[in-house]
């Protein structure tokens, strides 16, 4: 197999993991005020990302790296093009790594209702920024014969790109919502659980819209309805299990839903990997878009020996912090801690 398509696959595993994990992060940013309602119980929401959300943004750095590496051409135009939400998605997750470390720093109500704010508003901004990158990516944008965005930030928001972003965040709220049913107790359990039932339904609504839309309008290859499928019976699934209490399948049929849109969205694409909607002359493909032979093959070497190393540590921490919590885990002062389980 050509290099260049082994690294456009796994690219596309890179951002699955990414989305996967990073998902519930952003769910549980945004579920704070509604599943913790109180001091301590935005506390015991918090905490269950604790150990995991820095991570979990590791899948993040690697696929922009390897589309640094891999594809130059790719990384260029698209973060050239879509500078400004790239722009607030980073901002976002730099203004919640520092809210989620100060919150707890001063015990003082009105300082930790703020950094509260932040977190929450930095988990609904990339939540939404994602679908619509993604979407546009699907759809196509206007490159001129440079291989150059020749488009403006409002060309990006397109209705198409805008029901891209409601399902990111659907789906990303009930994700989040039944993490925190898998890693709660008591009260707050019970609300994950009940909000987790709404959130996967409405998902399954608006997902199915969108991916139908995705496949009939844009897509260029057929095979990509077996996408479309997976997607669509996961998410039923992942709702169905809500209803019948099953949180650990609902959570698994949520990142195979995943795993559905993603090859959807990197299927619909191929072989391109930046479609130009006003020439597609101008498009950048895996062929155009890619680095060296050399370049490629060192990247696989490194990758052969680093991935299976840091998928180890990182399966070891979320067997560290594997427990439930609930309020009576939280003590009395309001230093940020996280339990070990």
């Amino acid at each position: 197999m050509d290099l260049a398509l082994v690294w456009f696959i796994l690219i596309a595993v890179l951002w699955t993991g990414y989305l996967v994990l990073e998902g519930f992060d952003f769910g549980v940013g945004m579920l704070m005020p509604i599943i913790g309602r109180s001091n301590k119980g935005r506390r015991v929401v918090l905490n269950t990302i604790g150990p995991v959300w820095d991570g979990n943004e590791v899948w993040l750095l690697t696929a922009g790296g390897a589309t640094f590496a891999a594809f130059p051409e790719w990384y260029a135009t698209m973060f050239s093009g879509f500078y400004l939400p790239l722009l607030l998605i980073l901002l976002a997750l730099i203004v919640r790594a520092v809210a989620i470390e100060y919150r707890g720093k001063i015990n003082d109500e009105t300082w930790r209702s703020r950094w509260d704010y932040v977190i929450i508003g930095s988990a609904w901004v990339p939540a939404i920024l994602w679908g619509v990158a993604f979407a546009n990516l699907v759809r196509g944008v206007n490159l001129d014969a440079d291989h150059q965005y020749v488009g403006n930030f409002f060309d990006l928001l397109s209705p198409f790109a805008l029901l891209g972003g409601a399902v990111t965040l659907a789906l990303f709220l009930s994700h989040g919502a039944i993490f925190l049913s898998l890693k709660t107790d008591g009260e707050i359990r019970e609300r994950a659980e009940a909000f987790a039932r709404k959130a996967s339904l409405a998902t399954v609504a608006v997902a199915g819209v969108w991916a139908v839309w995705a496949q009939l309008a844009y897509s260029r290859n057929t095979w990509t309805w077996a996408a479309v499928a997976l997607a669509a019976v996961a998410l039923v699934g992942a709702w169905f299990s809500t209803l019948k209490g099953r949180f650990g399948w609902a959570f698994i049929a949520n990142a195979v839903a995943i795993v559905g849109a993603v090859v959807l969205i990197f299927g619909a694409m191929y072989p391109n990997v930046m479609p130009a909607i006003n020439d597609p002359a101008n498009s950048l493909t895996i062929d155009n878009a890619s680095s060296t032979d050399y370049t490629l093959t060192v990247m696989t070497w490194v990758a052969v020996i680093m991935t299976p190393i840091v998928l180890a540590y990182q399966a070891w921490t979320y067997w560290v912090f594997r427990k439930r919590l609930s309020i009576e885990h939280i003590p009395e002062h309001n230093e940020l801690t996280f339990s070990k389980g």
